[in-house]
């Protein structure tokens, strides 16, 4: 069986980085370059590294433009350089002798529409694939991180179910990423894609009770779902019981007059009430 992946499949060959300066954009924009700590490279991009393209998610400094990807850059190449090297006339400072990739880049591209954030959420990286960078219509359809979780987002979004993928939350100290949650009006919802290696690893399941002892705590609901459950009973069994646990937390919270309630059997819809006209 032939397993190669088509061009624009590869995981991690399009890296969404941030940009929270304006120095750093000018850097990019007129000198073509840009840098990543290479101990942030060891810590949160194992597996996905080195990216063929980068594209820039430009945080609230931007105004008008600020949560969104506008950007995008090929890569020409990579190479280690000290901060004292990429920044010559900066005074010596405890930064000096930190270690960076910096990655030369082509001329800048404008995406003919910018990916927009729902939620003006903050990001750390997002490794994704050229075929979800060029049709993704929001933030969370960029993330590239399972078949699985792919296959509920999309069932989500199907139902008109908003959530929010891959969001970095701290619970006592502690850092999680979520799978998807959703905010409701009551509460927040945790959903989690727990694939059949999960099952199989007894330390990872103690991880995960503690984690989610620790959010349930902290006022988020934490539902799970199997491979089988997502493959087989995903309209079925899944959907329905995010649709009941987020009607039981009082509804999605859109900013809206009332939040919505889900009712997953009519697609995500639900019966229209006097304020909705």
């Amino acid at each position: 069986m032939n397993t190669k992946l088509k061009y624009g499949q590869k995981k991690g060959e399009v890296l969404v980085a941030i940009i929270n300066n304006k120095k750093d954009f000018d850097i990019i924009s007129n000198k073509n370059w840009y840098r990543i700590p290479v101990i942030s490279v060891q810590k949160w991009l194992i597996g996905r590294w080195p990216p063929e393209w980068l594209a820039f998610y430009q945080t609230k400094i931007f105004g008008a433009q600020a949560y969104s990807i506008r950007y995008y850059a090929r890569v020409i190449n990579i190479r280690k350089a000290y901060r004292n090297e990429l920044f010559p006339s900066e005074l010596p400072n405890e930064k000096s002798n930190k270690q960076y990739y910096q990655i030369n880049l082509f001329p800048l591209q404008q995406l003919p529409k910018p990916i927009f954030s729902r939620r003006f959420r903050r990001i750390v990286f997002i490794p994704t694939n050229w075929q979800k960078f060029s049709t993704a219509l929001e933030i969370n359809d960029l993330y590239d991180e399972s078949p699985l979780e792919n296959r509920l987002w999309a069932a989500l979004k199907r139902h008109n179910i908003p959530a929010e993928r891959q969001e970095f939350v701290t619970v006592r100290k502690n850092n999680y990423f979520l799978d998807f949650n959703i905010y409701c009006s009551d509460g927040k919802l945790d959903i989690e894609a727990n694939g059949d290696s999960w099952h199989a690893n007894p330390k990872k399941s103690v991880e995960d009770n503690f984690r989610n002892n620790a959010l349930t705590s902290s006022g988020w609901r934490v539902l799970r779902f199997s491979t089988h459950e997502i493959q087989k009973d995903l309209e079925e069994y899944c959907i329905p019981e995010i649709s009941k646990t987020i009607n039981t937390l009082g509804g999605v919270e859109e900013g809206r007059s009332f939040p919505r309630k889900i009712n997953a059997k009519f697609n995500g819809s639900y019966q229209m009430d006097i304020f909705d006209v």
